[in-house]
């Protein structure tokens, strides 16, 4: 077992009721209005201080993710970078995306100048995920802080110690608890839910997703919501077949498969089918599992997981999938494992799985796996995929491979992001919008739609001068009224040309 392992520092304390959690949103509240205050430009200064810190100990946080989930250090260490790099393109982009700007008026209300900015919610809470424990909150925390909000965080139950090493950071830059954590399980988050906070971003699964909203409601606290997904790649018969094969194994067994917006089926044209399955069965017997450090894929980190898994393979198998990679034969014990099961414990490796010939009806075609696992499929045309693609509940992420049609198959595809000729391309790139349609949530993280997601828009109109003829009071007459109607006729009606 690896030292990283061993050496782990002991886990953070936990919030065991909600007087801390409101206790914390309190002061939050409190340094809130001395962040906003200090605007953009020192906000940035701050911020870029963070960038910095976190940057200099990348290899301290990522051995601590490895602690935390198994993750391999190379992979803890590639999303603390991405992490890092939206942070630093929010803090500098916040003051051309919410502030303040001039907008046209009309001739009907070419007295009125008019402006809009947008201005911070106030405090914002994050329920954060155990799989990327540093990317995908941060895609929340980041840009919040940079629209001037506070953050009360809430790490996984599985993730504590990199939760709190995040906020420990923050307070070595910039000095005030402007983010702050609290820990615990289910009962924290509903008690953050429940706290007042002003906006309430969640990523998670969808069946507790449900469960935030409905609690949120009570309060009309809005949320962002990243649910789950069940993201599909597609090959069409000009694709680039090694390509997307190398893509489809990345995408569907990195981290585990334990991504959300990850692989997990590949739907491969006729003309080409033979020659993906071919290449990914290549590409995917390369792929280990394991608990040292040369391994390509850790453990599963969600203990029940495993059992989820094994049940999905379990039924597409008996019912006539066939495996080409892995026997679809789990570790003596896989099942049972247990909630306190270590992250060393055999049974919580998997070795990748292909699955080909898997029936229509299976489970693994429509509900996520979030593990080694992925299912090829043959298509005789691009509808036949765009249709499979869109069948399920879920429209987080995609790929699609075409040298010609690529952008055009994308755009059919029902999902808040597609990736051409790439796997998961959009999650690195700080100007594109991140989230997903239906079953997998709403709302964004990342880029201007992510910034502006923790503001409000804040409209001014401002009279320059008295108007002619005024049509806002009561001493309105009807020759005003027979005056307005007039303007409005010239300006949208039918012209005596068009009659």
């Amino acid at each position: 077992m690896s030292t990283e392992y061993a050496d782990a520092p002991a886990p953070a304390p936990v919030a065991e009721d909600s007087g801390l959690v409101g206790e914390a949103v309190a002061l939050a509240r409190e340094t809130q209005s001395w962040w906003a205050a200090i605007g953009f430009a020192g906000r940035r200064h701050l911020l870029d201080r963070w960038c910095r810190d976190l940057a200099d100990n990348i290899d301290e946080l990522a051995a601590l993710v490895r602690a935390e989930t198994g993750k391999p250090h190379g992979d803890a260490a590639l999303e603390i970078g991405l992490a890092i790099e939206h942070l630093a393109w929010a803090s500098k982009h916040a003051p051309s995306v919410l502030g303040r700007r001039r907008v046209g008026s009309t001739l009907l209300a070419f007295h009125v100048a008019a402006t809009v900015e947008y201005l911070p919610y106030g405090v914002i809470g994050v329920i954060g995920p155990w799989n990327y424990p540093v990317f995908t909150p941060m895609g929340s925390i980041g840009y919040a802080l940079a629209g001037g909000n506070a953050v009360v965080f809430k790490p996984s139950e599985l993730t504590p110690r990199t939760g709190q090493w995040l906020v420990d950071s923050f307070e070595r830059a910039v000095g005030r608890p402007v983010l702050l954590a609290v820990q615990g399980g289910p009962e924290v988050g509903d008690a953050l839910c429940r706290s007042g906070v002003d906006k309430l971003g969640f990523t998670g699964s969808t069946g507790t997703a449900k469960k935030v909203m409905a609690t949120c409601a009570k309060t009309l606290t809005p949320v962002l919501i990243e649910g789950g997904g069940k993201d599909a790649l597609i090959v069409d018969e000009d694709g680039d077949v090694e390509a997307a094969a190398a893509a489809a194994v990345w995408g569907g067994m990195s981290n585990a498969g334990q991504t959300c917006i990850g692989v997990e089926r590949v739907l491969a044209h006729t003309a080409v089918y033979d020659q993906v399955v071919a290449a990914i069965v290549r590409e995917a017997s390369t792929v280990r599992a394991g608990t040292d450090d040369e391994a390509d894929l850790g453990p599963i980190t969600l203990p029940k997981q495993v059992g989820i898994i094994q049940e999905q393979v379990i039924d597409a198998t008996s019912g006539g999938a066939r495996a080409l990679v892995g026997d679809g034969q789990f570790p003596a014990g896989a099942t049972g494992v247990g909630p306190d099961s270590e992250l060393s414990d055999p049974a919580r490796l998997i070795q990748p799985v292909v699955l080909v010939d898997t029936p229509s009806g299976a489970l693994i075609q429509t509900q996520e796996t979030f593990g080694p696992v992925i299912t090829v499929d043959r298509v005789s045309d691009m509808d036949e995929a765009v249709a499979a693609v869109n069948s399920v509940s879920y429209g987080l992420g995609s790929a699609v491979f075409s040298r010609r049609n690529g952008p055009e198959l994308a755009r059919r595809i029902r999902s808040g992001m597609t990736s051409v000729n790439n796997v998961i391309g959009f999650a690195g790139l700080p100007e594109l919008p991140f989230g997903g349609v239906g079953g997998s949530g709403f709302g964004r993280i990342h880029g201007a739609d992510g910034l502006r997601e923790f503001c409000y828009a804040k409209s001014v109109a401002t009279q320059r001068f008295t108007p002619p003829v005024g049509v806002t009071n009561f001493e309105r007459r009807a020759r005003v009224d027979g005056i307005f109607r007039t303007a409005v006729t010239l300006l949208h009606g039918t012209r005596p040309w068009q009659r």
